[in-house]
């Protein structure tokens, strides 16, 4: 065993992440070569004046990352390093193993939130053929052009709570993502400054910053950003956009109140800020707060679709902008994503236009209900936020748990699901414990199955968990 000693004066943030990036520093000079094994953790943290919680934290994320092999009573191993040079760049280094594509043999997934599986296969199936019926030289062309149903289709699906966009301003995406992406692209440069709040969809930020974007972190409250600090953040760092989920903020569930929403509206004019609106969440509720775009109309961007209500896989998206954005954002998203595919947005306008989508989320509601209950049951007594009709809960991990060993714990009980850092739009002191357990996956069953060995987890506690060392 080697007798390295960290050095935790160098580094940013908590002192897990400082020891971590000591122990990957020290991979990367050779003081730690292949095959040599890391000091025990208890005796590590006694040596450097620790934690032994923090010693645990550091060790799972290096692990997470590929640089160390644990092995249950003989210890932490240093992985062997890939003799190929690396060129990946730093921002791409940040973005990698953030979330399998593929979950391994015999693990749950319950770390991703799109519509569960309620029968909607058959009905896509039959639109799928009949546009294919119909439409034989489209689908074997490139998309030239819109044809105007496909954005009264987005209007009539994102049209909630007394707002209806005005069809002139939908541009077709493909997806949400696709959809936040062109918008900023649309209306900012490289180096302008966008703003989220600290815990968001993070997965977005990170394609913003490849594409040279600086991304800035508000204060979030139960109702997610604060007034406050959006308000400071505009007098000192000046964000030309900011990015909100005000209605079933991902991952806290926080919903913005009408006063909350009308002081975002009024410093964002004040400050000639635009809005990028996510309602993705907000099409499964009844919320009847007022849109950001019936308060702020010139200047917010709403994004929707079908992923999390009907079918992820079909790729129905759509963007609501203010007046004159429209052909700005449609350019962005062709010279992005190379153009909208004419198989899959037809085959989304037809399901809403036809009211198959409608019938498609009504199922899906219930089936969500109907897991969010089994999760209020096995998981009672544990704190955690929820409702009905949403596909996650965010979990308050109890002490002594951290979020990155409860989920390693999670991972080898056979549960994937995300932590908190999943969710940092970039890096954060801030420490909240928690964890987002989704449960639109898998049958109701392995959702069930799945909600049992959390439990199991959460009350083994650490003692049921030996983790990499």
């Amino acid at each position: 065993m080697t007798n390295w000693l960290p050095d935790l004066s160098a580094g940013d943030g908590p002192l897990y992440l400082k020891l971590a990036q000591s122990i990957e520093a020290a991979i990367d000079s050779g003081a730690l070569p292949p095959g040599e094994k890391l000091p025990a953790q208890r005796n590590l943290a006694f040596d450097i004046g620790v934690t032994l919680g923090t010693v645990s934290r550091a060790y799972t994320l290096v692990h997470e990352r590929g640089l160390v092999a644990g092995e249950v009573g003989r210890g932490t191993y240093v992985r062997e390093r890939k003799t190929t040079p690396d060129t990946t760049s730093d921002s791409m280094k940040s973005l990698a193993g953030t979330r399998p594509f593929e979950a391994p043999t015999g693990k749950l997934r319950f770390d991703a939130t799109g519509a569960s599986h309620v029968g909607q296969a058959h009905v896509i199936q039959e639109i799928l053929a009949q546009v294919v019926s119909d439409h034989p030289t489209e689908i074997a062309d490139y998309t030239r052009a819109a044809p105007t149903h496909w954005q009264e289709a987005g209007a009539a699906w994102m049209a909630r709570a007394g707002w209806v966009p005005d069809v002139e301003g939908i541009v077709v995406t493909q997806g949400v993502h696709a959809a936040i992406v062109s918008v900023v692209t649309a209306v900012t440069a490289p180096g302008d400054r966008i703003l989220f709040e600290n815990m968001t969809y993070s997965q977005v930020a990170r394609a913003l910053s490849l594409m040279g974007r600086r991304i800035l972190a508000g204060d979030i409250d139960a109702q997610g950003l604060v007034p406050e600090d959006f308000e400071r953040i505009c007098q000192q760092q000046h964000p030309a956009v900011v990015f909100l989920m005000p209605t079933l903020q991902n991952p806290t569930l926080a919903t913005m109140d009408r006063t909350r929403r009308q002081a975002i509206a009024t410093i964002a004019r004040r400050y000639n800020v635009l809005l990028i609106e996510d309602d993705i969440y907000g099409v499964l509720t009844n919320d009847t707060q007022p849109m950001l775009a019936a308060l702020a109309p010139e200047r917010t961007f709403v994004v929707s679709g079908l992923s999390k209500s009907v079918a992820p896989g079909v790729r129905g998206g759509w963007v609501s902008c203010p007046p004159h954005f429209a052909a700005r954002v449609k350019i962005a998203h062709k010279m992005l994503t190379g153009g909208t595919a004419f198989l899959l947005a037809e085959c989304a306008a037809r399901l809403v236009l036809s009211g198959e989508a409608k019938a498609i989320l009504s199922r899906v509601v219930a089936e969500l209900e109907a897991r969010e209950a089994l999760a209020r049951d096995i998981l009672s007594g544990h704190d955690f936020r929820s409702l009905p009709q949403i596909p996650f809960l965010w979990l308050q991990l109890p002490e002594p748990w951290l979020a990155g060993t409860f989920k390693a714990a999670a991972f080898e009980a056979g549960v994937l699901i995300d932590g908190e850092d999943e969710f940092k739009a970039g890096r954060s002191d801030k420490v909240h414990h928690r964890v987002r357990i989704a449960f639109s996956n898998h049958g109701r069953e392995d959702v069930r199955r799945g909600f049992h060995m959390l439990r199991n987890v959460l009350d083994g506690g650490l003692a049921g968990y030996d983790s990499a060392s």
